[in-house]
């Protein structure tokens, strides 16, 4: 294995362990705040450890392409924040992590709808798949069921959002360094973040609450490391590997999540487990 190969594959691994480990972070979090202080917490702490750079970097990108890369902020990072953080009130981490492993098929899709992508037959054999696994996670007993249904859409909706980013920084951004992009994207959106987060009384129970101060902790560091630096990681190995490769990072994310699930005493089931191997199987098959 060359180095170039090698270097992918290192941050692949390691953003499968940040990401993977995102969704007890957040479900720690909960046991203290709601999903969207959580969610504002999280983006305003990656932004704001960003602002010193983004100062720097927002006039290396070129003045065209800004709109762009806010965009990409606030479909790879702030929207999924706050739907992945409501959702977790109501749906075990572990559980987070199976669903978020269909971000690859919606990155096929979205491609083929939008990007004028090709779809051959084993793609198409590859989604539906990937979708029969869904469904029967779906109906399978103790995953979803009325409800927690609406909140397990909003992390499709998420996974959505996560496979246009995709096609958005593969087919328009790959020029744009993805440490400026990052930075940039991140400390403009701490902005709407620290608005929301001061509104839900964040800063007041951080102050005020000793008992909260535990999920804040969580709450940050999934901020500075689960969404800035896995960002700058991410935006990488996409301008490196290209959108497919990085998006297969979703391979890993389950595994390290339903590890911390059942380390944490969550009903991990083995429907759940075999429903993620239908996925992953479609995964596999639409990406061959």
């Amino acid at each position: 294995m060359n180095n170039h190969k090698l270097r992918n594959w290192s941050i692949f691994i390691l953003l499968s362990l940040i990401w993977g480990s995102s969704f007890i972070l957040m479900k720690k979090g909960s046991e203290n705040l709601t999903g969207i202080q959580i969610g504002a917490l999280r983006i305003f702490s990656a932004g704001l450890v960003f602002i010193p750079f983004a100062l720097f970097h927002i006039s290396k990108i070129p003045r065209q392409k800004l709109a762009l890369v806010v965009c990409s902020g606030l479909l790879g990072n702030f929207f999924p924040a706050f739907l992945f953080a409501i959702a977790i009130e109501h749906i075990e981490s572990s559980m987070e992590g199976i669903l978020n492993s269909l971000t690859p098929l919606f990155v096929i899709i979205i491609g083929v709808l939008f990007f004028k992508a090709k779809m051959p037959n084993r793609k198409i054999a590859g989604v539906l798949i990937g979708f029969i696994g869904l469904l029967i996670l779906s109906f399978a007993k103790g995953s979803v069921n009325s409800v927690n249904l609406g909140y397990t859409l909003l992390i499709l909706l998420a996974t959505f959002f996560y496979g246009l980013n995709v096609n958005i920084v593969s087919h328009y951004l790959k020029e744009v360094d993805p440490l400026k992009m990052a930075t940039v994207s991140l400390a403009i959106l701490s902005i709407p973040a620290g608005i929301i987060a001061w509104q839900q009384n964040v800063f007041a129970i951080a102050q005020f609450d000793e008992g909260a101060i535990w999920s804040i902790a969580a709450s940050v560091l999934l901020g500075v490391v689960g969404s800035a630096i896995a960002t700058v990681l991410f935006y990488g190995l996409i301008r490196n590997a290209g959108g497919l490769f990085a998006s297969l990072v979703t391979y890993a994310i389950p595994i390290v999540s339903i590890l911390w699930g059942l380390l944490d005493h969550e009903n991990v089931t083995l429907n759940q487990v075999g429903c993620l191997g239908i996925i992953l199987g479609g995964v596999y098959l639409a990406n061959k």
